[in-house]
């Protein structure tokens, strides 16, 4: 049995990922921080990780064989105001974690992001060159740097994902979802594009790339680019809600705190061909996120908040 370490496993990405795992058979310890986890089928540890020194040692005694390391500061704007926080987490904790891997033989998938690019153009492979904008998307560069630096055996998998979380209310879908099912008017950006994968699809093509024993960095986004705008109103039509209520707005005219890329369209041509197979589709995403709630995920993952 693969003994699995996923790292921010109360965040959107780590909580869904430890359960599918434990579900699929994997023996499952999830770090977490400030945000705990109560009567989670899985085991859990406190674990701050810009306490450097302990890396090493929780290691040593989680004795993983596969780390998933989704934990970092993911708010843009917070990461803007705070930015020796943001480098801590998202730039120098993945180095010490991706060393004490090595050291204890671990599998390392390292989660990054599309938003290293500056989306001056969209439609960017592996290949092209990043451009952070912004704080948020800077140190997850470094991040980036650390992991390839102290372990060049570990995938970096760069991500941008939607689901159902702890809170309620920490994904896109969440948010027009929320607005919408309350019949409140909300704003989709028509000239900021992503290529986002459902949360549990995301989850599934990580266990399958370490079970493949890839390595390197990978574009790991859905099929299917998207702007902000049609994904609500996609969203809306899914779940039989009111798309009129989405209102068309530009980016640029939004006010935002913190610079934004624009175009973050992505390619996934070299993960299908590790996988051997297509990447679902939009569609198939927002199926999937209805028939998870239906079966009542929502619930089961809001009883999980401590």
């Amino acid at each position: 049995m693969t003994r699995l370490l996923v790292t921010g496993a109360s965040g959107l990405l780590g909580v869904n990922l430890a359960l599918l795992a434990a579900q699929k058979g994997y023996d499952v310890i999830g770090w977490t921080n400030r945000e705990r986890l109560v009567n989670a089928p899985f085991e859990t540890a406190s674990v701050d990780l810009t306490d450097f020194d302990e890396i090493g040692p929780h290691l040593e005694a989680a004795k993983p064989d596969l780390i998933i390391h989704c934990a970092a500061l993911t708010n843009v704007d917070q990461a803007e105001t705070n930015g020796r926080l943001s480098y801590l987490l998202n730039a120098e904790a993945p180095g010490y974690l991706a060393s004490a891997a090595a050291r204890n033989g671990a599998k390392l998938i390292h989660i990054s992001t599309d938003a290293v690019f500056d989306g001056s153009k969209g439609d960017y492979s592996e290949e092209d060159m990043p451009h952070p904008l912004n704080t948020y998307a800077h140190s997850k560069l470094k991040g980036e740097e650390a992991i390839a630096s102290a372990n060049p055996d570990a995938i970096i998998a760069r991500v941008v994902f939607y689901g159902w979380s702890i809170r309620g209310n920490r994904s896109l879908a969440e948010f027009f979802y929320n607005h919408l099912s309350a019949e409140q008017t909300v704003n989709g950006f028509t000239d900021m594009f992503f290529t986002p994968l459902y949360v549990n699809h995301l989850a599934g093509i990580l266990l399958e790339m370490a079970e493949k024993n890839l390595s390197g960095l990978y574009h790991v986004f859905g099929s299917t680019p998207i702007s902000k705008y049609a994904f609500g109103v996609a969203l809306a039509r899914e779940f039989g809600l009111d798309e009129s209520l989405v209102s068309p707005i530009s980016a640029l005219e939004a006010g935002l705190a913190t610079r934004r890329p624009l175009n973050l369209s992505m390619r996934t041509d070299k993960l299908s061909a590790a996988l051997g197979h297509e990447i679902p589709t939009g569609t198939e995403g927002l199926r999937a996120l209805a028939d998870a709630l239906r079966e009542g995920l929502r619930e089961k993952l809001a009883s999980l908040a401590a």
